[in-house]
């Protein structure tokens, strides 16, 4: 039978929960007392307000709880949350009663977290990408970096929205909108997009829903909306963090990376997830040891530094330009010697990019979904395109699936065409790029801006793309942060490092010192 549109979004608010936000009546005087004045708190000042008794676990998770309920679900109905876990005040309790009987694990015990809808769990929660396909789909395990979360006791407080599918669907996505999540809405400026496609994830850590979040990236996907967001948004090496239980699109591409406030609460996220994992064969190229991200944390740190400011126009609007020279000037100030360069060969994998994440996402989905869609109506891709199409009012009332639909038709990934897309790839964007004007130069990281301010919503004709510098290091599969660098109109712009494979600690110190010295973060007026 097939549903009305009414009819299928009443189904999947029952049958996922997502709506329901625990009450918060029964608080304490004193837990309202220890939740009061948290917003834009960092990890470290957290853990120092649990350490004095100031505030709890518990009421870290009331407060955002509140928060949630009264600027995500009403308010400014921001809709960044597209779940919540019926359990984190419990899981609270204990991490609390674990603190008082021997003391913390770490920087993020008690620290509440939220995922992205696209990082399966083994709880009371859903994993569906924003796909009503995957509504009831029941993961057998937790993914790989949420088990190190949870080890380090960290509370996984919900999942948030995202752009369906993380946006590989159509040409002509909205970002921020999924069928099940509805369109997120950007803090600054509600008629401006959130950029995708960890959409939920940025605006939910801007607005101070929880103290960090997971987002995902393949191209763009943490570092543009974490900029729009004035957040630090973190993008790995290819490989730092394991993909295992991760919807994916790529596998030469894919990632998962913190999205916080501040650099030293990216740090302390990316120094538990980051870790080998026999699921993922790409995490046994990291180090044996991964370095101390946190010990990278140095004032100075720009001192010494040797940086290239990309000229490539990957953003075309003047006042973005105005903010990252002035932000050159600052590097210079800070010590660093900065040199203008170009990236070479962009153009070289413009199209060949999208050739093979349209072959990967048809071999590594099927692959996902054989393990983790248990209980969900769709087993592969070519399930996912037929149960679009069967409830296309609720799934496609804006845009389509060509991409799914094109994706369904490449062959394995023993094909010429992919082969020789993912050697050209390899080659322009690491060896004849990156690699190529980094050695040229002898630099230490790459730096431009991020990307344009936030576009105007048009679900009716799609996103108006404004620039970003994501490929290059998307495609080479390198690190690259993004930090809070001004504003445009009152809408946030960042300012990017992007270093080769595995700097990770050397981005962190650039970024810190950076971030240290111009805070320009400011928070949306909610």
């Amino acid at each position: 039978m097939t549903l009305t549109r009414r009819q299928f979004l009443t189904v999947a608010s029952l049958a996922t929960g997502s709506l329901a936000v625990p009450s918060i009546s029964a608080r304490t005087a004193k837990e309202s007392r220890q939740a009061a004045g948290l917003e834009e708190k960092s990890i470290a000042e957290l853990q120092a307000m649990m350490r004095t008794g100031q505030a709890s676990a518990v009421s870290l998770v009331r407060f955002y709880l509140q928060r949630i309920d009264a600027i995500d679900r009403r308010g400014k109905a921001l809709r960044s949350v597209i779940e919540l876990n019926p359990d984190a005040l419990d899981l609270a309790a204990g991490l609390d009663e674990e603190r008082r009987r021997q003391g913390p694990r770490g920087p993020l015990h008690g620290i509440p977290v939220l995922l992205k809808d696209n990082i399966a769990t083994r709880d009371r929660m859903q994993t569906t990408a924003g796909s009503l396909a995957l509504v009831g789909a029941k993961a057998p395990r937790d993914a790989f970096l949420v088990t190190r979360l949870r080890q380090a006791g960290a509370v996984i407080l919900g999942k948030t929205n995202l752009s369906e599918w993380a946006n590989i669907r159509s040409t002509r996505s909205t970002s921020g909108w999924s069928a099940r999540g509805g369109l997120t809405r950007n803090p600054y400026a509600a008629e401006r997009n959130t950029s995708g496609s960890s959409s939920g994830s940025a605006v939910a850590i801007a607005a101070n829903l929880a103290a960090v979040a997971i987002g995902t990236e393949t191209d763009g996907s943490i570092v543009s909306p974490s900029a729009m967001a004035a957040l630090v948004g973190f993008k790995p090496t290819v490989g730092l963090v394991s993909r295992d239980g991760i919807v994916p699109i790529s596998h030469s591409q894919d990632t998962a990376g913190p999205m916080a406030r501040c650099v030293a609460d990216a740090a302390a996220v990316l120094q538990v997830i980051a870790a080998r994992d026999a699921r993922d064969k790409a995490t046994s190229g990291q180090p044996e040891a991964p370095p101390d991200f946190l010990a990278a944390l140095d004032r100075n740190g720009m001192a010494g530094a040797r940086l290239g400011f990309a000229r490539n126009p990957f953003v075309t609007h003047p006042e973005v330009w105005k903010i990252a020279e002035q932000a050159v000037d600052k590097l210079e100030a800070l010590g660093a010697t900065v040199v203008e360069v170009e990236i070479p060969n962009v153009a070289k994998y413009a199209d060949t990019e999208l050739e093979v994440l349209l072959h990967e996402l048809k071999a590594d989905m099927n692959a996902y979904l054989a393990e983790f869609a248990q209980g969900a109506p769709v087993r592969s891709l070519e399930d996912i395109i037929a149960f679009n199409e069967k409830h296309h009012e609720t799934e496609m009332p804006w845009f389509g699936q060509e991409l799914f639909i094109q994706a369904q038709a490449k062959e394995g990934l023993d094909s010429p065409a992919y082969l020789a897309a993912l050697e050209n790839n390899r080659r322009y964007s690491c060896a004849e790029g990156i690699d190529k004007i980094m050695q040229e130069h002898q630099l230490d990281a790459l730096v431009a801006p991020t990307g344009g301010p936030a576009w105007l919503t048009d679900l009716v004709n799609g996103d108006r793309d404004t620039g970003g510098f994501s490929t290059p290091a998307a495609v080479a599969g390198y690190p690259h942060v993004t930090v809070p660098a001004g504003q445009v109109s009152g809408l946030p712009i960042g300012l990017s490092f992007v270093g080769k494979a595995y700097a990770e600690a050397t981005l962190i110190k650039l970024a810190y010192a950076f971030e240290q010295a111009t805070r320009a973060r400011r928070p949306p007026v909610l």
